[in-house]
């Protein structure tokens, strides 16, 4: 004789797909608990509490700006720089030692700006770090 149950007609099909050490676990707890797959998954699911994932960062939207102008004032700063060297050159001025030492600056600066954009790229992703 077969087994009645008096519960409504199901019409829909779930499937997954389990690795070996799932699978051998859920064939355990099928064991344990005396059910069978469907009345199994059936008790789960309605019982099931899902605890989502969250991910904290401590990248925000404040955070990619304040790098974005910062990098900006790095341009600035270079650019005047650059600018103040220029001028001590062609005007063959008496501080040519400055110039020399502007034109340094204007390099440190530029290596600067570089590795903060490599830290950056490394704390949150390249795409993001390259995209200020």
């Amino acid at each position: 004789m077969t087994k009645t149950y008096n519960t409504a007609k199901r019409t829909h099909i779930v499937k997954t797909r389990l690795d070996d050490e799932e699978h051998a676990c859920f064939l355990r707890r099928l064991e344990v608990y005396g059910m069978n797959q469907s009345e199994f998954i059936r008790e789960a699911i309605a019982g099931a509490t899902i605890k989502p994932t969250i991910v904290a960062t401590l990248v925000s939207d404040d955070l990619l700006a304040a790098i974005g102008k910062l990098t900006a004032e790095f341009g600035k700063i270079g650019s005047n720089l650059n600018q103040i060297a220029r001028h001590l050159n062609e005007w063959r001025s008496p501080y040519p030692a400055m110039a020399k030492e502007l034109q340094d600056a204007t390099v440190d600066l530029a290596m600067l700006k570089l590795e903060v954009m490599e830290k950056v790229g490394d704390a949150i992703g390249n795409v993001q770090a390259y995209q200020l």
